[in-house]
C-alpha cells in the first residue's frame, strides 16, 4: 500500500495518477483485488488497468461482455473495454460514501465476465484529503458572567467537527487576545479535542459589560483549514455604585411672574450600574423649607422642576433646595445636591410712544429740514428697564430723519428731496425699545402722502419718428399714433398735442397734417403725389396742463411711397396725339443703320420708372430688331427689290410697376432710291449754251437727253407734293434718322436728366440747312430739367425752365 506522506503529495500537487495496491489471492472459490485512490478524483481519471492485473486479454473483455457491479453503492467507477482501463465515472466524496467517521473506507464491487461465467471481487480504498474545514455547531456562544465571580472559573464551550479524519480532523484551538478570558484545551478518548473558557482576571461591569471573543479551530491537514465562532461574554452587575450629581451646588435664575408649570431645570444623576440598580428617584430632604416646596415642585423620575405657583420678586429674591437621588437596588445607594434659585426682576412694562403736531400730507418740492411730526416717548419701569430709544424702521432708505430735541421728545424732519413720481405716499414706522433684558418695543407707523407738483416735462418714447405714407392716399386717413408721457398726476399729466406752425412753398404744416390734441392721432388732410412732394419734416409739441405748463416736441419726418400711377410717355419720335410717325430712309441702306430711338419717360421712381420696348406689330420681322432697353431701331438686313418700299411697326414702352403700365407708338417707314433723294436735295443750275455746225447726232442726243431729264423732273414734282414739307408749323421736326445725303449729316444721341423725377422730351434733328429743333411738353411749374444734345461731332448744351417752349439754334 503506498504510504501516507505519498497521499498527501499527491493531493498537493492534485494529479490524477491512480496509487493502487494489487493482492492476488487465488484460491478454488475467489481472487480479491484492491486498490488505493483519494477521493475528489476528477471524470476519467485513470485509476488501474484491469486487463492487466487480471491477466485478461483487452480483447477479452469486449467479448465477453465485462460488466462492473458495485454492492450496496452508487457506481462512480466505469471499464474502458478498449484498453482495459479503470477510470472514473463520478467524482467521490469519501465523507458521502462512507458515513461514519472511520479511518478506513472501501468501495466493493465485482468485475463480472461471460462465456464462461467468471467474477472477480475488487476493493477500491478511497483515501482522505483535507476538502472539509472545521465548523462549530454554533457559531455564537452567550455566556452570562458576574462580575464577582472569582478568576480561574471554568466554562463550557461547544467544540468543533471536522468530517475529514485521522490528521485532517481538528487539532488545536486559539482564543482572540484578552486580559481576561483564556482557554484549556482537552483530548477525548477517540481523540477529539474540547475546549473550555477560562476566567484569568477579576471583572468590572462598568469598566467594560461586554466581552466580545473569537474562538477559532484548526485542523492538522496540509495546508490546515480553520473555522471560527464568535463568544458574547455578558458581565452581569450588582448595586456597587452610588448615585451623583454633576455638581454639590446649583445655581438658577427665574424671572418673576414666571407661568406656572414653567421649568427652572432639569436634575440628571447618574447611577454606574445598570437596570433596577440605576434607576433613580428624586425627592427633597428634611433641610427643604415648606415655603420653597409650595412654590416648586419636583418630578421624582426625571428630577424636573417646575414652578408651582406665582413668584413675586418683592416677597423673595432666592430659594434653597436639598434634594437626593436614590437608586432602586437591594440595598439602596443616595446622592445629595442643592439648588439656589435666584428670582430676577421682570420687565413687565412696555415703552409709549406718542404723535404730536402731525402733518399727513407735503407737497413733493418742499424744503430738506421741512418739520413733519414732534414724538415724544416713555417707559413706567425704572433703572434700565426704563430707558429707551426711538429708531426709524430702516428696511427701506427713507427720506427722513430723527432730532432728539429733548429728555423724551425727537422731531421727524426731511432729510433728503422728495419726488412723488419715485414714492407717493412713506408708512413712517417708529419703534421705541427699552433697555431691560429681554427688551420690550413698541412701534407707532405714520401715512405721509405727497403732494404733486408739475416738474415733469412730456416725454415722447422716441425722439425722432418717420412714417412712411403711400401715395393716392385718402385724404382724412389715419397715419399714425404720437404718444407721450409725464409721470404726474392730474391736470398736471393731462397733454394736449399740436403742430408746430411750418411754411412749405406758401403752404402751412396745418394744411396738410392734423393731429388730435388729445390722443396724438395724425391724420392727411389732402392726397399726397410722389411725384410732386417726396417728404415732410415737421415738429410735434406735447403741453401738459399744469401750471405754469411744461411741453416738449418731437421732429415728424413723413416719407411718401411712389405708387405706380403713371403711364410711360413716348417723348421721342415726337408725333401728335393718335397720328403716326413716319420716317424714310434710302433704301440702299446698309445692315444695322439707325432708323428710329423711341424715348420713352416714366414719371413714377425706381422700378416704376423703369422702361423697356417690344415690338407689337411689325410688317416684316427680318428687316428690323428693337433694343429693349434704349429703344433703338436698326436694320437686320439690306432691302431686297422685293420688300414693300413702305413698313409698319407698333412699340410698346412698358414700365416695371405692379401692376405694368404701358404706351405705345405707330412708325411708318418708306425707302426711297438715293438717286431722287439727290435730286430732292440738290438744286442744279442748268445753262444753255447755242452750239454752231450740229450735226444730227448731237441733235438727237441733246434731244434725248432733254426728254429723260424732263421726265425725272416731273417724277421728283410728284413726289414733292406727296411728302411734309420740312418748314410746316404742324408737321413734326425732321427725325433723327433722315436721308442720307451728300453731305453725309451725323445722327445726335440724346441723353435727358431730371432733378424732380420728371423726364422731358428731347427730339434733335439735322434739316437740309443744319438746323437744330428742340420741342419740349407741358411740364410742372417750376420744374427744372437739363438738356444735353451730344452729336459725333461737337453739339451744344442747353437748360431750361419755361413750361413750354420751342428753341432753335440756328
Amino acid at each position: 500500500m503506498i504510504t501516507m506522506a505519498f497521499n498527501c503529495a499527491l493531493l498537493r500537487t492534485r494529479s490524477f495518477v491512480a496509487v493502487f495496491t494489487f493482492v492476488a489471492l487465488w484460491g478454488f472459490a475467489f481472487s480479491i483485488t484492491r486498490y488505493s485512490i483519494p477521493e475528489e478524483m476528477e471524470e476519467g481519471s485513470f485509476v488501474a488497468n484491469l486487463a492487466t492485473d487480471l491477466g485478461l486479454d483487452v480483447r477479452s473483455l469486449l467479448e465477453r461482455n465485462a460488466k462492473l457491479d458495485v454492492i450496496h453503492s452508487k457506481n462512480y467507477l466505469d471499464i474502458n473495454k478498449d484498453t482495459g482501463e479503470l477510470i472514473i465515472r463520478e467524482k467521490m466524496d469519501r465523507e458521502s460514501i462512507c458515513m461514519t467517521k472511520t479511518t478506513s473506507c472501501f468501495l466493493k464491487m465485482d468485475v463480472i465476465l461471460s462465456n464462461p461465467v467468471r467474477i472477480f471481487n475488487i476493493e477500491l480504498e478511497i483515501l482522505d484529503i483535507n476538502d472539509n474545514a472545521p465548523v462549530f455547531r454554533r457559531k455564537t456562544m452567550h455566556l452570562d458572567v458576574s462580575e464577582t465571580t472569582p478568576p480561574g472559573e471554568r466554562f463550557s464551550l461547544t467544540n468543533a467537527v471536522d468530517a475529514d479524519v485521522g490528521a485532517n480532523s481538528v487539532k488545536t484551538y486559539y482564543l482572540s487576545e484578552s486580559k481576561y478570558f483564556s482557554i484549556s484545551i482537552q483530548t477525548g478518548s477517540d481523540g477529539s479535542k474540547y475546549v473550555d473558557l477560562v476566567l484569568s482576571g477579576q471583572l468590572d461591569r462598568e469598566e467594560h459589560g461586554l466581552h466580545n471573543l473569537i474562538l477559532t479551530a484548526v485542523d492538522g491537514g496540509v495546508p490546515p483549514r480553520s473555522g471560527t465562532a464568535s463568544i458574547i461574554i455578558n458581565v452581569l452587575d450588582i448595586n456597587d455604585n452610588a448615585p451623583t450629581f454633576s455638581q454639590s451646588v446649583f445655581a438658577v435664575n427665574v424671572s418673576e411672574n414666571s407661568p406656572v408649570g414653567t421649568v427652572v431645570m432639569t436634575l440628571n444623576a447618574t447611577d454606574l450600574d445598570e437596570g433596577t440598580n440605576a434607576k433613580l428617584i428624586y425627592s427633597y430632604t428634611l433641610y427643604t423649607s415648606e415655603k420653597t416646596q409650595e412654590l416648586f415642585s419636583l418630578d421624582p423620575n426625571s428630577g424636573e422642576i417646575r414652578v408651582k405657583a406665582v413668584i413675586d420678586y418683592e416677597e423673595s429674591q432666592s430659594f434653597e433646595m436639598h434634594i437626593q437621588a436614590q437608586d432602586r437596588g437591594v440595598n439602596p445607594l443616595s446622592g445629595h445636591c442643592k439648588v439656589m434659585v435666584f428670582i430676577t426682576d421682570l420687565n413687565d412694562n412696555h415703552p409709549e410712544v406718542t404723535i404730536k403736531s402731525l402733518k399727513r400730507s407735503v407737497a413733493e418740492d418742499v424744503s430738506v429740514g421741512t418739520l413733519i411730526a414732534v414724538v415724544s416717548v416713555s417707559d413706567r419701569d425704572s433703572g434700565v428697564n426704563g430707558e429707551v430709544d426711538l429708531i426709524l424702521n430702516q428696511q427701506e432708505a427713507l427720506p427722513f430723519l430723527l432730532n432728539k430735541s429733548s429728555q423724551g421728545y425727537f422731531e421727524l424732519l426731511v432729510s433728503k428731496p422728495l419726488d412723488r413720481e419715485v414714492k407717493g405716499k412713506y408708512d413712517i414706522k417708529l419703534i421705541v425699545t427699552d433697555r431691560g433684558f429681554p427688551a420690550l418695543s413698541e412701534n407707532e407707523t405714520i401715512t405721509l402722502e405727497i403732494l404733486d407738483v408739475n416738474d415733469n416735462e412730456p416725454m415722447f418714447s422716441q425722439s425722432f419718428y418717420t412714417i412712411h405714407v403711400v401715395e393716392n392716399n385718402s385724404p382724412g386717413a389715419l397715419l399714425t399714433s404720437l404718444s407721450a408721457h409725464d409721470p404726474d398726476l392730474n391736470e398736471n399729466q393731462y397733454l394736449v398735442y399740436f403742430i408746430m406752425e411750418k411754411e412749405i412753398v406758401n403752404i402751412s404744416m396745418s394744411m396738410l397734417f392734423s393731429i388730435n390734441p388729445e390722443n396724438g392721432d395724425l391724420y392727411g388732410l389732402k392726397t399726397f403725389d410722389y411725384e410732386r412732394e417726396k417728404e415732410f419734416l415737421f415738429h410735434i409739441e406735447a403741453r401738459d396742463s399744469g401750471v405754469p405748463p411744461l411741453s416738449s416736441n418731437v421732429t415728424v419726418h413723413i416719407v411718401i411711397l411712389d405708387q405706380n400711377d403713371n403711364t410711360p410717355l413716348i417723348v421721342s419720335p415726337w408725333r401728335a396725339h393718335g397720328s403716326v410717325v413716319e420716317e424714310v430712309i434710302p433704301r440702299s441702306t446698309e445692315k444695322g443703320l439707325l432708323v428710329a430711338k423711341v424715348v420713352a419717360i416714366d414719371a413714377d421712381s425706381d422700378q416704376n420708372a423703369r422702361v423697356t420696348y417690344q415690338l407689337l406689330q411689325i410688317s416684316d420681322s427680318t428687316l428690323f430688331s428693337l433694343d429693349q432697353y434704349n429703344g433703338e431701331i436698326r436694320t437686320t438686313r439690306m432691302f431686297s427689290y422685293r420688300d414693300p418700299r413702305q413698313q409698319r411697326l407698333v412699340v410698346v414702352a412698358k414700365d416695371n410697376g405692379q401692376p405694368a403700365l404701358s404706351a405705345t407708338v405707330t412708325i411708318k417707314i418708306s425707302t426711297v432710291e438715293l438717286a431722287m433723294t439727290f435730286l430732292e436735295t440738290t438744286e442744279l443750275p442748268l445753262e444753255y449754251e447755242v452750239f454752231t455746225n450740229l450735226n444730227l447726232y448731237l441733235v438727237i442726243g441733246l434731244g434725248a437727253v432733254s426728254f429723260l431729264l424732263l421726265i425725272t423732273i416731273l417724277v421728283i414734282i410728284v413726289l414733292k407734293c406727296q411728302k411734309p414739307k420740312p418748314k410746316a408749323i404742324k408737321m413734326p421736326p425732321a427725325n433723327r434718322n433722315s436721308l442720307i445725303s451728300q453731305r453725309s449729316s451725323t445722327i445726335a444721341d440724346s441723353t435727358l436728366i431730371s432733378s424732380d423725377a420728371y423726364w422731358y422730351s428731347l427730339f434733335l434733328a439735322e434739316t437740309r440747312k443744319g438746323k437744330v429743333v428742340v420741342r419740349q411738353p407741358i411740364i410742372p411749374k417750376g420744374a427744372g430739367y437739363f438738356v444735353s444734345s451730344i452729336p459725333r461731332s461737337i453739339g451744344p448744351s442747353e437748360t431750361s425752365d419755361s413750361r413750354a417752349s420751342t428753341l432753335e439754334v440756328c
